[in-house]
């Protein structure tokens, strides 16, 4: 028997219902985007007051005579808190490029990937010498904000270049190519120290890090504005990895058409 079809009051009221869930979304996409600012914007004061004063107690402490035990443990103390403050600066930092994202306007256009790809491995400038690169020939045309994918690819390359880092020879690999429905597959692989792959869901979290500051230097927010910046863009971004194995990230993106 054929399915009755929908009646016009009742296509109405699903557009209503469809229109009201979509203000709803915004609204909470606007609320989160501006808690973000207002952390970041309110963190700043205090902060400023701590690195501040923080250079004060040690120009006086360095001034008393006759260094003893005690002012040399303070300012060991005094070391770890300007560490901490400078720290938290970054954490701050990461919030207000993830809210930037999430509120800049997009413009949107056909953009050359393979060359996107140079632009931001030049940008790396010496850090990336003597690294093998291995960056595909051709690659397919994708729809982006050319500012915000040069960001993103930005931030994978450099990730890759620092888990590389004391590999004997180290590789990056980045490579794209058509998949069905009108999207592009990217991935950037490296062949670095990588992480335990089960936890490869947390690694888009905004501060969530794989390894120990001691052994590599970040605050964990750079793969959260990677993600919220594929998340405007209507694309999905994931990654594996292996310890020892390297890190594979992958993106699946809109083409050009």
């Amino acid at each position: 028997m054929l399915s009755e079809m929908p009646t016009a009051d009742t296509q109405d009221r699903l557009q209503a219902e469809l229109d009201e869930a979509r203000r709803q979304i915004a609204a909470m996409a606007a609320a989160h985007e501006a808690f973000l600012r207002g952390v970041s914007h309110d963190l700043r004061a205090p902060l400023r007051h701590v690195t501040s004063y923080g250079a004060l107690v040690r120009e006086l402490l360095q001034e008393l005579p006759g260094q003893s035990p005690q002012v040399d443990e303070a300012l060991d103390f005094l070391a770890t808190m300007e560490a901490s403050a400078r720290r938290m600066g970054l954490m701050i930092d990461g919030l207000q490029a993830i809210a930037r994202a999430g509120r800049a306007p997009l413009r949107l256009q056909a953009l050359d990937l393979g060359a996107t790809v140079q632009q931001a491995r030049a940008a790396l400038g010496g850090a990336g010498e003597g690294v093998q690169w291995h960056i595909a020939p051709a690659m397919p045309a994708v729809l982006a904000d050319a500012e915000q994918l040069a960001q993103l690819l930005g931030q994978l390359l450099s990730n890759a270049l620092k888990f590389t880092r004391g590999v004997a020879l180290p590789s990056i690999q980045v490579r794209a190519e058509p998949a069905p429905g009108g999207r592009v597959q990217i991935t950037v692989q490296d062949n670095g120290v990588g992480f335990d792959g089960t936890r490869a869901r947390q690694l888009f979290e905004v501060f969530q890090r794989m390894h120990r500051e001691a052994d590599f230097e970040g605050v964990g927010a750079g793969l959260a504005l990677c993600q919220a910046i594929a998340q405007r863009h209507d694309a999905a971004i994931s990654a594996t990895a292996a310890p020892g194995a390297g890190c594979s990230i992958r993106l699946d993106w809109p083409a050009a058409t």
